[in-house]
């Protein structure tokens, strides 16, 4: 598939960044971190590979509708307004639950970026947001490219491939990376490489990761290794340990992270170097998969940035 418009903004400022764990009992394991968060000052992280060739999908045709779907603080919806706005493209955002008296700021993003906005009750959204009645959709809505929710789809995992362009091989062993969807893990998966991938799902529960990877045509998984203990509780779930490591990373490294994602990541990667898991010598890479507008949810003046 050929360059989509996208490349206008992918990959400015990416960079690699070597960073402190503050772990003295392991010198010689060494963590970097893949800065995607910086790609854009407005959309960040992996959410634009994702969405890359589903945007093109829909430029291609008569409508250029996308249609997709995510919660009311949803960094998915809030890439996905941005770049269909910038590509005149349509987009039908649908909602899980009901709309409150006060919109979210995410909501109002999109709503300022032109996306139309349309709640569906949450047993709805269940049925729709991963596995989509096409033709209810299109029954309702009219033509359009469905994005699942996360981005979840071959198109998705394709886009997230090219993340492994920014990631030199031969240099870590191993490459870390936060899951919601499984998406973005298995564009990685995709892209057989040869370090061991370590994957930290960000909900409670998340134990269909292997369908969700093999639904998009990943095969070989023999280098995955999924932990499923760092939630903190659930999506979006937080306690001061992780706000108290968040803001102690951010003063030693000057890289803020998110409480949804990257951060709890993060904070599973130092508590395994304590642990003893990495292999002396071991050279660790995380990607950084934006999602900073999240952290608005939290108590003010919680987070120092």
């Amino acid at each position: 598939m050929e360059n989509f418009v996208l490349s206008d903004i992918i990959p400015a400022n990416v960079s690699i960044e070597k960073v402190s764990t503050t772990i003295p009992e392991h010198p010689d394991i060494h963590l970097s971190i893949l800065r995607l968060d910086k790609i854009h000052p407005v959309v960040s992280g992996n959410k634009l590979f994702k969405l890359k060739y589903y945007l093109q999908a829909a430029s291609e045709t008569d409508h250029r509708t996308l249609l997709t779907f995510g919660g009311t603080y949803s960094n998915h919806l809030a890439a996905t307004a941005y770049t269909t706005k910038i590509t005149g493209l349509r987009l039908i955002a649908c909602v899980r639950g009901e709309e409150g008296n006060r919109p979210s700021h995410t909501l109002e993003f999109c709503r300022a970026n032109s996306a139309e906005i349309h709640f569906l009750d949450r047993a709805l959204y269940r049925k729709m947001s991963e596995n989509p009645d096409e033709d209810y959709l299109t029954e309702r809505f009219g033509p359009h490219i469905t994005v699942a929710s996360g981005g979840l789809g071959i198109p998705g995992a394709i886009g997230a491939q090219e993340i492994l362009n920014f990631i030199p091989e031969d240099c870590y062993s191993h490459i870390c990376v936060p899951v919601g969807s499984a998406t973005t893990l298995a564009g990685l998966l995709l892209g057989n490489r040869k370090e061991k991938i370590l994957a930290f799902p960000a909900l409670k529960g998340l134990n269909d990761t292997s369908d969700r990877i093999a639904q998009m045509k990943v095969v070989d998984t023999d280098n995955l290794t999924v932990f499923h203990d760092y939630h903190f509780g659930g999506f979006a779930k937080w306690n001061m340990e992780l706000i108290y490591f968040l803001n102690r990373f951010y003063r030693v490294n000057r890289i803020p992270l998110d409480f949804v994602y990257t951060g709890k990541m993060v904070f599973a990667i130092t508590d395994l170097i304590t642990k003893g898991y990495f292999p002396a010598g071991s050279e660790i890479l995380a990607i950084h998969t934006g999602g900073l507008q999240g952290n608005e949810t939290l108590p003010k003046n919680l987070i120092a940035y």
